[in-house]
């Protein structure tokens, strides 16, 4: 039998700078996870548009996906600090360390993406930093709890 609905345990709306601080988190997700999804799906025909489409494609992205990364890193500290040291459990708290070595790892693959020197070794880091990227986005789901 569940609790008779009071005040006190129904649902509420956020305040704002938990809207804003939310807003701008799952916004620069969309921008690094959904961005990377999008280029490796229209990577075939970028590179039907000439040899050097790819890598000017791929800078355009960067020029929005790291600001978008830097913004998750940020709102995900804000995040933290905003949560009462009382809620944050064990099980939360071991959570959001793998969600931050996730994070950290997305951002490394990344990275090393744009530097890799042969095809190969840029799906490899783009394929890491991808699925990275994605775990990080399911804790963070889990991690709203």
């Amino acid at each position: 039998m569940s609790a008779p609905l009071t005040l006190a345990n129904q649902p509420q709306l956020a305040g704002a700078l938990t809207i804003v601080r939310l807003s701008l988190h799952v916004l620069a997700a969309t921008i690094w996870v959904g961005g990377q999804f999008v280029v490796a799906g229209l990577l075939p025909t970028i590179r039907g548009l000439g040899a050097d489409a790819p890598r000017r494609v791929a800078a355009a992205f960067g020029r929005l996906s790291w600001p978008a990364y830097w913004l998750l890193v940020a709102t995900g500290v804000w995040s933290y600090l905003a949560i009462p040291a009382r809620r944050a459990t064990t099980p939360w708290r071991v959570a959001f360390v793998v969600k931050m070595l996730v994070v950290a790892l997305a951002g490394l693959a990344a990275w090393r993406h744009t530097r890799a020197a042969s095809p190969r070794a840029r799906g490899i880091w783009a394929g890491l930093a991808s699925l990275a990227s994605t775990a990080a986005l399911v804790l963070g789901v889990a991690l709203a709890g």
